[in-house]
């Protein structure tokens, strides 16, 4: 079968479907799978950021907080959690595990956490706080104020690293070779960014104004609109458990009872402190570690400055999330055409190395033009805005959404998939292990950096604004490290590919501490 694999297409086939008959059977479902992850994905990534940023004497300020004071540690759990489960249960046990916690928690959020948040919130004390603390702490009064919304943004973002990256991409990268990849990858991030149109959809469909008074839940608009979204997601989780199920019954066992039971992976426990002494000892690993970071520290340098426009321009909750999915909608059509037509095609011609650096070209680029408009703005310079005929916060919105259209789109197309790939030629206990650590904690180091630098410029200059220099020079400096860490990488991957070679996990008993290390 794997001689078939080499089968070529025709040229249409090779362009759009480079898939083999027989491969359908996991392909579709695998397909399918991504579709729906991706759909609850997009759906909470603008559900989370309204319901924090346009929450009572809350915005953009407390996101930067929120990042370093409750998802990174919640991160560390989950990455606690999620190697002590991989240790003990095998990894379709592990799925349904996270699938039943991430689902049951949206549920009881939506119908007991929110329904009680005005008595549940603590206003009054955190308005004795506003009185004291100085006025750069605003953001971090927010969210202890409003406690029920950070923890829906914590799960929120959660949902991301934990079932998006580390538990489907590691499921994906285990039943899929590098051969494989290369024709997948490209197909499976087109269907996320499809599922990226219906979810955008599903934004401003449920969050015009409308009231429904046959449903017995919310006073408002919005309150009728979280519930909603909730079902949506609640629904499509469902439908991905599944999927899931039958493709492990019908494709992934009776694979799995073909392999001889010597050459099966062996479990290794390792608690997390290894796992980073396992990155650090791997330069190849390291390099990835960069690449998850600075992507993420860049793009969360720009959102936050973004999404603060986003709310003097948007203030009401149902506008936001509706504006949110316009973005979404736009984003996921830039992607999915440039998947259709370009990221297949360029995966498979081009070197890795190439591929990988269009991510942060494109991202640098769209990044340092909004914060061009942004500091003309903040230095009250309006004639660029009038010569186009629109105010300077109008520009600055619609450039930061277009900037955050194609960053988005490029991560679906080019570096989920580049990245996902530089996976590949480890063994599976590295994949295992490494992903947990890199995708895991890896992507919120680079959240809660970029959210570090944004609460400790709010603290010395107070507002979002004043500190957009300073932000928008980091951003540059973030960049040159990632295209610098791709480079690096791209050298040791082609040189693996090469030789057919994969890093094995070492040996753990170098990685116990020694004897005088536990007693000190």
């Amino acid at each position: 079968m794997e001689a078939d694999s080499t089968t070529p297409f025709g040229k249409w086939r090779t362009f759009f479907w480079p898939i083999h008959r027989w491969e359908l059977k996991k392909f579709v479902p695998m397909l399918a799978m991504f579709f729906l992850i991706a759909f609850n994905y997009n759906i909470l990534r603008s559900y989370k950021d309204t319901i924090v940023v346009t929450a009572s004497h809350s915005g953009a300020e407390a996101l930067p907080f929120i990042k370093v004071w409750a998802v990174l540690p919640a991160a560390i759990i989950m990455t606690f959690i999620f190697t002590r489960l991989a240790y003990r249960y095998d990894r379709e046990k592990v799925f349904y595990i996270f699938m039943a916690l991430f689902l049951g928690f949206f549920f009881c959020f939506t119908f007991f956490l929110y329904p009680a948040h005005d008595y549940l919130h603590p206003h009054k004390f955190a308005d004795y706080l506003q009185t004291i603390l100085p006025a750069g702490f605003k953001g971090l009064i927010a969210i202890f104020r409003n406690w029920t919304f950070t923890l829906f943004y914590v799960m929120a973002e959660l949902w991301s690293t934990t079932i998006f990256t580390v538990l489907f991409w590691g499921f994906a990268n285990e039943v899929t070779g590098v051969h494989e990849a290369k024709r997948y990858y490209g197909i499976l991030g087109t269907g996320g960014n499809i599922a990226g149109i219906f979810s955008g959809q599903a934004a401003i469909l449920f969050s015009g104004n409308l009231t429904l008074p046959w449903l017995p839940y919310g006073k408002t608009a919005w309150d009728q609109s979280i519930f909603l979204l909730t079902i949506a997601l609640l629904i499509s989780g469902f439908f991905t458990i599944l999927i899931f199920r039958w493709l492990n019954v019908n494709v992934i066992r009776p694979t799995e009872r073909d392999i001889p039971q010597h050459l099966k992976p062996q479990k290794i426990k390792m608690s997390v402190r290894q796992n980073f002494l396992y990155i650090a000892r791997s330069k190849y690993l390291i390099c990835i570690a960069v690449i998850v970071v600075t992507y993420n520290l860049a793009m969360n340098l720009v959102e936050i400055v973004w999404k603060n426009k986003m709310k003097e321009f948007l203030p009401n909750p149902a506008d936001y999330n509706g504006y949110m999915g316009k973005v979404m909608i736009v984003m996921a059509i830039i992607a999915t055409v440039t998947g259709l037509i370009t990221t297949s095609n360029v995966i498979r011609r081009f070197s890795w190395t190439t591929c990988a650096m269009i991510s942060p070209v494109i991202i640098g680029a769209t990044g340092l033009l909004f914060f061009a408009v942004v500091l003309l703005q903040e230095w009250n310079i309006p004639w660029f805005a009038t010569l186009l005929g629109v105010s300077p916060l109008m520009l600055s919105v619609t450039l930061g959404s277009l900037q955050n259209c194609l960053s988005r789109a490029s991560k679906y197309t080019v570096f989920d998939a580049t990245k996902e790939i530089s996976f590949i030629p480890l063994s599976n206990q590295s994949k295992l292990k490494g992903k947990a650590a890199i995708d895991g904690i890896g992507s919120r180091l680079g959240k809660s950096g970029g959210s570090l630098v944004h609460q400790g410029l709010l603290i010395v200059f107070a507002t979002i604004g004043a500190s957009s220099p300073y932000v928008a020079a980091i951003f540059l400096g973030v960049i040159v490290c990632w295209g610098l860490a791709v480079t690096a990488l791209g050298k040791q991957f082609d040189q693996l590919v090469a030789e057919d070679v994969t890093i094995d996990v070492p040996d753990t008993e170098k990685l116990k501490p020694t004897l005088a290390e536990s007693q000190s």
